[in-house]
């Protein structure tokens, strides 16, 4: 099942439930992502049940599948990534025994084809491709064997970071605020058996294909965290419950070949340029610059659809 929400001019949107070939649509039975998420052991049956979908679909007028969130949790679980962000960063590595993981700006999830408003190009302007889980409401204690029951939906997420801002907040020993924009969303949530055997250990077996300006930047494979989704979800509800709509992240998409496959954010590549030459090389993001994201299943099949922003002035 897909669903996403198309842009009505208030802050939720309304639900569809998009086609199988994401070319039409049907309303859904409840108002919004965040109402069919409190409720749904009682309207996921019902979702999954539409056959008729009588509405030509607009990609471009769909906001975020979940345009707002009662809370954003992103995790760092690809390690070369973590690797090569230490190197870029000038950072001392700290090698928890725990998924690392922040909280962020949840109020705001771009639309998928939105212009991207930031302060300043001097800030280090970047993108980061990674996958989300949104959960049910998840009690307080659940543990990774009962976490995975919570994950309701699967997204596609640019988590937008302002680099030249990020050292020095992490530095701080508090979390990042300025460095950290609203993040984009891809435009359709599916629910797990939408991957079908692509759905492995509570990880997304697809590559996530990023072009940045038209060009091919990285393709790396999702399949490569260290802890699945139900571990972070675990994680973050150690000692709270989290609410219904709560999204959670991987961090950016990384693997070990990463020569070979390329990146999901400009950070790696000029952290691979740190270790390879001594300097990076690679500039951030300007006005006018496009990054499009889209994962790619075995079969061919775009189950979140394509990503595609545009960074602009405010």
């Amino acid at each position: 099942m897909r669903l996403a929400t198309l842009k009505t001019g208030a802050p939720d949107g309304r639900l569809i439930v998009v086609s199988p070939d994401a070319t039409h649509y049907a309303e859904a039975p409840v108002p919004t992502l965040q109402a069919a998420l409190e409720r749904w052991t009682d309207v996921a049956d019902t979702l999954a049940a539409t056959s008729e979908f009588p509405h030509p679909l607009d990609v471009r007028a769909l906001a975020a599948p979940l345009p707002r969130a009662w809370q954003w949790l992103d995790g760092s679980v690809y390690p070369s990534h973590g690797a090569l962000m230490d190197k870029a960063l000038g950072i001392e590595p700290f090698k928890p025994d725990w998924p690392p993981m922040y909280q962020g700006v949840s109020d705001t999830f771009y639309a998928p084809h939105a212009d991207v408003p930031m302060a300043d190009p001097e800030l280090g302007i970047d993108f980061e491709g990674e996958f989300g889980i949104i959960t049910d409401a998840v009690p307080m204690g659940t543990g990774i064997a009962d976490a995975r029951k919570h994950i309701k939906l699967i997204v596609q997420i640019n988590d937008w970071s302002l680099r030249k801002l990020a050292g020095p907040e992490m530095k701080s020993g508090f979390g990042w605020i300025q460095a950290k924009p609203p993040c984009g969303m891809a435009p359709f949530a599916v629910t797990p058996d939408e991957l079908g055997e692509q759905w492995q250990d509570c990880q997304v077996a697809a590559h996530l294909r990023v072009h940045w300006n038209g060009a091919q930047f990285g393709n790396a494979w999702g399949a490569a965290m260290a802890y699945g989704f139900d571990a972070l979800v675990a994680h973050a509800a150690r000692t709270r419950n989290l609410v219904a709509g709560t999204v959670i992240g991987s961090g950016t998409v990384s693997n070990e070949n990463y020569r070979e496959v390329g990146s999901s954010c400009i950070a790696e590549r000029r952290g691979i340029e740190v270790v390879d030459t001594g300097a990076a090389k690679t500039g951030f993001m300007q006005y006018g610059d496009t990054v499009r994201m889209e994962a790619h299943l075995a079969d061919g099949r775009t189950p979140f659809g394509a990503l595609e922003q545009t960074v602009v002035k405010p």
